[in-house]
């Protein structure tokens, strides 16, 4: 997935009112500012009671559901190959949110834990720094996380 292809499906879920943040690398590169690799992928933090709309403007996108992990995620793919992984959140009163995880697990966004940043220069909603940093704990780190975890380190205020 490239920057200007990930601005451009982000344009396409607003214009149909949808809530939906940047997360994962790409999101890593949004608080950054700048791309500072390859990214196989857009994983979308996306509003739980909005995923039939989500998955149905991703299918005028010509994205096609590939992996059904529901409630916890899904990942749509276009024939050229792009990939969307979208992660339901579903959100409280306060701003805080809950998403479902495998064997009963559950992850926890903080009400501060959505933001904005840039990609191919453009405003984005994104996941914060520090929600970015808690969702990178608890697991053995690959050489990407590592790369991720200090640039996040760099934006971290």
């Amino acid at each position: 997935m490239k920057a200007d292809q990930v601005v451009s499906l982000l344009h396409a879920l607003h214009d149909r009112g949808l809530r939906a943040w940047v997360a994962g690398g790409w999101a890593v590169d949004a608080v950054a500012g700048r791309q500072s690799r390859p990214h196989r992928d857009l994983d979308l933090a996306i509003d739980a009671g909005q995923l039939s709309l989500a998955r149905a403007v991703l299918a005028d996108l010509g994205f096609a559901l590939t992996v059904d992990w529901l409630p916890v995620r899904a990942e749509l793919t276009a024939a050229d190959g792009r990939k969307v992984d979208i992660h339901p959140v579903n959100f409280a009163a306060d701003g805080s949110g809950t998403q479902a995880g495998l064997d009963g697990m559950t992850f926890f966004y903080a009400a501060d834990g959505f933001d904005e940043g840039r990609i191919a220069g453009e405003r984005v909603p994104c996941l914060s720094v520090t929600q970015q940093l808690r969702f990178r704990q608890g697991y053995e780190l690959r050489d990407t996380d590592h790369h991720d975890l200090a640039l996040l380190r760099q934006h971290d205020r």
